[in-house]
């Protein structure tokens, strides 16, 4: 274990079988002071829960539907909106699964991920990464690095694979699971009765579909910090190694000219120009997003 001396700030490495039960006196070799060091609290082991899963989105549509599956399969669910609320309530709830966008505000999914997996408390907890890649047919691979996740689900695929994702997660079968569904409901269910011809009813009348709501200024802000977010993380998701070089190097916007001008292009095309002239969204995002990447490089 490393122990640094209060004093001067030099770090000494003590041997933890030197230690003793009620801690060991150690000098410290540049200014001689005096150091009690005890040996650390063992870890003790959380005890996840497994009908607890917990959603970080930053879109309320994606959370609905995910929450709409769970909630079927008799999950609780917990929701959280960025990268931060996502690791405390994390900490907090010890739900056995997290399902977290990769492109959340404030940390990224793939960051919170790999942050929780470095925790001694919190490195049991499955993770499933959930992408919104900004052009599908550019993305034909999986990505370069999971982050210790668990597994991947991109976002259009959420409820075709989802449900099965987490019963492997959990050493199930699906197929074996749906099979004996489907038996025991062949067994309890009363026969059916014989088909009637149904009466002639005039046809109802159908209202005239609403009209949803304007999104306000906020939530357009948001969409295209979404879009924004979403486009450098798929860059960089696919692209680990390259964009980790990059960056350390300040090479990121030279090395990745093509991605960004293409990403740039996308943007531009569905974001409307009135919520662009309220800010350079997505140059911010880029910015925000290396910066970040530089502290923890």
């Amino acid at each position: 274990m490393v122990v640094i001396c209060p004093k001067c700030k030099t770090k000494l490495k003590v041997d933890e079988g030197k230690i003793s039960s009620g801690g060991s006196r150690f000098k410290c070799p540049k200014c001689s002071t005096i150091l009690l060091v005890k040996k650390p609290a063992p870890v003790t082991e959380k005890v996840f829960h497994h009908k607890k899963v917990l959603i970080a989105h930053s879109n309320t549509s994606v959370i609905h539907t995910i929450t709409g599956l769970l909630e079927k399969h008799g999950y609780q669910t917990i929701i959280a909106s960025d990268g931060i609320e996502a690791m405390v309530k994390t900490i907090r709830e010890l739900p056995f699964l997290v399902i977290t966008e990769v492109s959340l505000p404030k940390i990224f999914g793939f960051e919170v991920c790999k942050r929780l997996k470095l925790r001694p408390e919190t490195k049991g907890i499955k993770f499933i990464l959930v992408s919104s890649p900004y052009d599908r047919n550019r993305y034909k691979r999986d990505p370069e690095s999971l982050y210790e996740a668990d597994d991947f689900i991109e976002e259009h695929r959420i409820p075709e694979f989802l449900i099965d994702s987490i019963n492997t997660l959990k050493g199930q079968s699906l197929e074996k699971r749906e099979a004996k569904k489907a038996a025991e409901k062949e067994k309890t269910a009363p026969p059916e009765p014989a088909a009637e011809k149904p009466a002639h009813k005039p046809e109802p009348r159908v209202a005239p579909e609403a009209q949803p709501p304007k999104p306000t200024a906020d939530e357009t802000i948001e969409r295209a910090r979404r879009l924004a977010r979403t486009i450098v993380s798929d860059i960089y998701l696919y692209n680990t190694p390259k964009a980790e070089a990059a960056i350390r190097n300040n090479r990121f916007h030279a090395d990745f000219a093509a991605e960004l001008k293409e990403g740039l292009k996308l943007y531009n095309n569905r974001i409307l120009p009135e919520v662009r002239a309220q800010g350079d969204f997505f140059q911010e995002t880029i910015k925000t997003f290396i910066e970040n990447k530089k502290k923890s490089l």
